[in-house]
């Protein structure tokens, strides 16, 4: 997919993959930014509820406007370039986040009680105003927290974000 186009958005590399999708850094030819796309297999979204589904939980962490949450900034269907004319494939572009994840800075070595109790506290507040909106975050682990390059965390809203009905497709 490195280096194809999908709707308006240029794939450049990937980024990482998990049980529901691949996320790559793609830029958006439409508003000159860097987005991380989350591309799901066709078969997600199989059947009508599925669907549904899909866009009721991603207009819900939509709705998260907090400095530790990733946005998101569309959702949609496209066939890939060069892809089969009849398997659109859903995806969600969000806010790139440059820097790594918890999981890394962790390897990295121990951290001083200071930073660990701020990132710490930013999760949790990332946390309460999700919970605040009914949203509830059913995958939270440090691969799932990105760090940007200033070191704040910010939890992967694509990522396990969901609504108590089920959880938003990883």
């Amino acid at each position: 997919m490195i280096g194809t186009t999908l709707s308006h958005y240029r794939i450049v590399e990937e980024l990482g993959r998990g049980g529901m999708g691949i996320v790559y850094r793609a830029e958006d030819t439409k508003l000159d930014r860097t987005v991380a796309l989350k591309l799901l297999p066709a078969s997600a979204l199989a059947n009508s509820d599925d669907r549904a589904r899909f866009y009721r939980e991603a207009k819900a962490a939509a709705q998260l406007n907090h400095p530790n949450i990733a946005a998101i900034h569309e959702i949609d269907e496209a066939v890939p370039e060069g892809g089969a004319k009849d398997e659109p494939r859903p995806f969600i572009a969000m806010e790139f986040i440059d820097g790594e994840s918890l999981e890394d800075r962790i390897k990295a070595g121990p951290m001083k009680l200071d930073e660990a109790v701020r990132i710490a506290s930013s999760i949790a507040s990332a946390l309460e105003a999700a919970h605040g909106k009914n949203i509830v975050h059913r995958d939270i682990k440090t691969a799932n927290v990105m760090m940007t390059a200033k070191g704040e965390p910010s939890p992967r809203s694509s990522h396990g974000w969901a609504r108590p009905w089920g959880p938003l497709p990883t």
